[in-house]
């Protein structure tokens, strides 16, 4: 398997839905994304946790093959979000968030992360993101997220390190505000005038939007009937392209990136059915290639000129 390291925020967060609620769990970017990216590649995840991350959760993802070395413990406590959704659930209201020793944080890879041919910088700093970037070698694919936090107060930082990487994920509404565009299409090919090759319009239960060069694709979301909890769908839906998309070694084939975004889907709708990395967590490979199956056989669709049985018409005789 080939490896993806993963740059971004370890946290405990405590979320409040229409469902119910959790306390104190864990969440975070390279967390979600680490989780959902460990079923095709090898993840390394570089972040820093305080005295008081739980061990269990430690353990939980090092059991998963996840790689933690360049997880750092530092003295003080761990990044805390609290939030909460109503009915719409695409619009997280942030009641409060605790960097601790995040604000800290000061991403430093060791030898074999310089040399990882993949590369993830999760929705964090810009200029860290770029720092990143300075410390690797030579990848081949380089992808990354943000949010309208960094796009508000560092712009121009975020626009140098779009024409430093790949693949750029962004939900509809960032696109929006970063582009000064009044749609995604637009928004995406403003956007890819700044370097990225692969832009990825998150659309929340609308599904997605990826342009690849002058071409847009657009795909469904996976229809789910129980979301309890939203947090972290963006980044498994990352985790899932970049882990599927670095498995096949070829990253310039329309099908992969195709499949890559339904993959992404799949693992999203996994992780929304329940708290925090609860789904996520015992999630096989066996459930996740059912689901990835009936997702891909609802979408065909079938050529031929051939007249469909009325069906409609037949009922109302």
């Amino acid at each position: 398997m080939d490896s993806i390291v993963v740059v971004g925020s370890v946290a405990l967060d405590s979320v409040k839905t229409l469902w119910g609620e959790s306390q104190e769990a864990l969440g975070g970017s390279a967390v979600y994304f680490s989780l959902a990216a460990r079923h095709f590649a090898r993840v390394s995840v570089v972040g820093v946790i305080g005295k008081d991350f739980p061990k269990e959760h430690r353990h939980m993802l090092a059991e998963k093959g996840i790689d933690l070395a360049g997880l750092k413990e530092l003295p003080g406590k761990t990044f805390r979000w609290v939030g909460r959704f109503g009915r719409d659930l695409s619009d997280a209201k942030t009641l409060a968030t605790h960097l601790n020793v995040f604000a800290k944080f000061r991403p430093k890879l060791s030898p074999a992360q310089r040399r990882s041919k993949v590369a993830f910088l999760a929705n964090i700093d810009p200029d860290l993101q770029a720092s990143v970037l300075d410390q690797m070698q030579a990848p081949d694919l380089i992808a990354c997220d943000t949010m309208n936090y960094w796009i508000h107060s560092k712009p121009e930082a975020l626009r140098r390190i779009l024409g430093r990487v790949h693949i750029f994920f962004v939900n509809e509404e960032e696109a929006k505000v970063l582009s000064r565009q009044p749609t995604a299409l637009a928004a995406a090919r403003v956007i890819s005038h700044w370097g990225p090759k692969v832009i990825v319009v998150k659309k929340g239960e609308h599904g997605a939007l990826m342009k690849v060069g002058e071409r847009f694709y657009s795909f469904p979301a996976y229809p789910v009937e129980s979301v309890k909890d939203p947090t972290g769908a963006g980044d498994t839906f990352a985790g899932g392209f970049m882990g599927y998309l670095t498995s096949t070694r070829d990253y310039d084939d329309i099908s992969n990136l195709k499949r890559a975004v339904l993959y992404g889907t799949t693992l999203a709708s996994f992780n929304v059915e329940d708290f925090s990395t609860r789904r996520l967590e015992n999630l096989a490979r066996a459930a996740l290639e059912a689901r990835f199956g009936e997702f891909v056989d609802s979408l065909q669709v079938p050529g031929g000129a051939a007249r469909p049985r009325p069906l409609l018409t037949e009922a109302r005789r």
